[in-house]
């Protein structure tokens, strides 16, 4: 095959990501340095369309109240579309509140799935 064929589907997927990974950043950016409307902004179109770290960061965002009122359900709503796309870090964010019972039903065994 040649090279032609392979670089216009390669350069076509880069640029597709590359405006996701730098709303994705600006959105980490705003995060640490507290301006968390921002990043709820930049996160928010982002967790819609599929993206698991928008996803994980929303449910961190709700889990702790931040720039947002704190609201576990929607939490949890973040954290299982990132945990069931296989991100360690929602899948914990996940257990942690079904370990603590926070917005749901104390269940240890939902906590270690």
């Amino acid at each position: 095959m040649s090279l032609r064929f392979i670089t216009a589907p390669v350069l076509s997927m880069v640029c597709l990501v590359a405006p996701a990974w730098a709303d994705f950043q600006a959105g980490l950016d705003a995060d640490t340095h507290g301006d968390y409307a921002t990043a709820l902004r930049e996160w928010r179109p982002l967790a819609e369309q599929g993206d698991v770290r928008a996803q994980a960061s929303l449910g961190v965002l709700y889990d702790n109240g931040r720039g947002v009122p704190q609201d576990y359900a929607k939490a949890r709503h973040w954290f299982e579309k990132a945990a069931d796309q296989g991100l360690a870090v929602a899948q914990y964010g996940l257990g942690k509140l079904y370990s603590d019972g926070r917005g749901v039903q104390r269940d240890y065994t939902k906590a270690r799935q």
